[in-house]
């Protein structure tokens, strides 16, 4: 699956209280909406996975999505 970024991206995710707040600019939003669309073609199973280390603001809780 390619893993494609807007310019300027910027996304942070945070888990807390039972609730998972995604914050991104509209690049971030871009990113996340053609990676979901890549990811819905996949085979079920296929995940992409975010963390702080490499996509996500620092201090941002890791985030995988999975196709069910």
């Amino acid at each position: 699956m390619e893993i494609n970024w807007h310019d300027g991206f910027n996304i942070k995710a945070k888990a807390e209280n039972g609730e998972i707040l995604i914050s991104a600019n509209k690049e971030g939003l871009l990113s996340l909406a053609d990676q979901l669309t890549a990811l819905a073609e996949e085979e079920k199973g296929s995940h992409i996975h975010y963390g702080d280390y490499n996509s996500l603001e620092d201090g941002s809780d890791e985030l995988i999505i999975e196709l069910k």
